[in-house]
């Protein structure tokens, strides 16, 4: 059964590639530590929106050394329209002081360490890893890898951790990166939560749909 679910796996992520042959990141950032905080910013929020942000935040913070000097309310405002932006400004400037303290003002390259920084669990450190450092340590989970990796069958848990681990076991290391990518553009351009649009989708003859009646 095992097996099965591998090579359609294969298969899913074939055709995802001949659809979005370029899978990356909607965030616009230049270095690790602007794809850091655009990735915190974006919990609960859209990429639009947090690429309307950051020009002012970097503009004003270009990197950890000014932002851990900043005034909470100055950050507050800025972040404002991401949502939750008092604890995403509060946990920006902390993990600012943290990377100037002990990581020598570098954005950490290993999982571990991400995992340390206030506000960074494994979906955002993921995505600095594999994006920003070349490093793949795991799959980043967010609500459309979540909704996609079940309702297709890749998984059988809503447990982020466990869909991770599956995910991680059904495709090679050197693609976890680009699987993430994958399932969000696929979920956004075809496979919202409500009205998916299967008659016109790629994947439909592979799919289970897992959760739809």
């Amino acid at each position: 059964m095992r097996k099965n679910i591998k090579l359609r796996a294969t298969q899913i992520s074939t055709l995802l590639r001949s659809r979005y042959p370029l899978p990356v990141t909607m965030l616009d950032w230049k270095n690790p530590w602007e794809l850091l905080v655009a990735t915190v910013l974006a919990a609960q929020c859209t990429d639009a929106r947090v690429n309307l942000v950051t020009p002012e935040f970097f503009r004003r913070w270009p990197g950890p050394v000014e932002l851990s000097t900043a005034r909470l309310s100055d950050v507050e405002e800025v972040v404002h329209s991401t949502g939750f932006f008092r604890q995403k400004a509060k946990n920006l400037i902390a993990s600012a002081k943290r990377i100037i303290a002990v990581y020598d003002g570098q954005v950490p390259d290993t999982m571990n360490d991400l995992l340390t920084l206030p506000g960074v669990a494994r979906k955002t450190a993921n995505i600095v890893l594999s994006n920003a450092l070349g490093r793949h340590e795991g799959v980043a989970v967010d609500t459309h890898v979540r909704r996609l990796a079940f309702r297709l069958g890749l998984t059988t848990s809503t447990n982020p951790t466990i869909i991770e681990r599956d995910l991680m076991q059904l495709f090679p290391r050197d693609q976890w990166g680009d699987i993430n990518h994958l399932l969000v553009l696929h979920g956004r351009d075809t496979c919202p939560a409500r009205n998916p649009r299967c008659p016109s989708c790629i994947l439909t003859d592979l799919c289970p749909k897992h959760g739809l009646s």
